[in-house]
């Protein structure tokens, strides 16, 4: 089970601002433009892998990835592409298109090579994939949907643009907020969320996913 979900005991009693920002980024396109094609969408969760970096702020994308994960009935279960270089499971839950939820086994950095590895093999056109990241930028516990724009000094986007060839992908921005006083942004990511967070975490993920269902459905 995900952190997210061991956590979301009366999730919506978080503190007030955790919720999601469902308002669109400026130049964002609609959801309903991508919900007549066919084919398979593929969601990146972004994080670093192994135990050290669970639950870090730096990890909120594959934190997100796992409550998708355990929203199927029974939980959809990952396995690794070796070729790609990542964890997969795949969704498949008709009339609705196939869903591949996956994690890279890359760092952060060299998220690219598995993305594009796997849009490859399953097919998947860069308005198709959708992104979930970590987002200093944004005030801790907002969620935004875009699709497009830069990277804003995200390396894990920065490579995965670049191994893509295009920024026209979807983008699940999770709020961490900027760091404290003087910390380094760079230390400040790979530190975990205080315990205190835990109720907020847990609705960040859960607005990730809702966020995510929601634009496969075109809604």
């Amino acid at each position: 089970m995900s952190p997210a979900a061991q956590q979301k005991k009366n999730p919506r009693q978080g503190k007030a601002g955790s919720t999601a920002n469902h308002g669109k980024s400026a130049g964002q396109a609609s959801p309903g433009s991508t919900s007549s094609s066919s084919g398979p969408w593929l969601v990146i969760g972004l994080g670093n892998p192994g135990d050290k970096y669970a639950g870090t702020r730096h990890n909120i994308g594959r934190m997100a990835l796992d409550e998708i994960a355990d929203r199927q009935i029974p939980a959809a279960n990952f396995s690794t592409n070796k070729r790609a270089n990542a964890d997969v499971a795949q969704i498949t839950q008709p009339p609705l298109p196939t869903l591949i939820l996956a994690r890279p086994r890359t760092f952060m950095n060299l998220s690219g090579g598995p993305t594009k590895a796997l849009a490859n093999f399953y097919k998947v056109p860069a308005e198709r994939i959708i992104v979930v990241h970590d987002e200093l930028e944004l005030d801790s516990g907002h969620v935004t949907l875009r699709q497009g724009g830069g990277d804003k000094g995200h390396n894990g986007l920065k490579d995965i643009s670049k191994a893509l060839g295009t920024k026209d992908y979807w983008r699940v921005s999770c709020g961490i907020g900027r760091p404290p006083g003087r910390m380094d942004p760079a230390a400040y990511v790979l530190k975990p969320f205080p315990r205190g967070e835990a109720a907020d975490v847990a609705i960040m993920c859960a607005d990730a996913a809702d966020h995510i269902e929601r634009l496969i459905r075109g809604l």
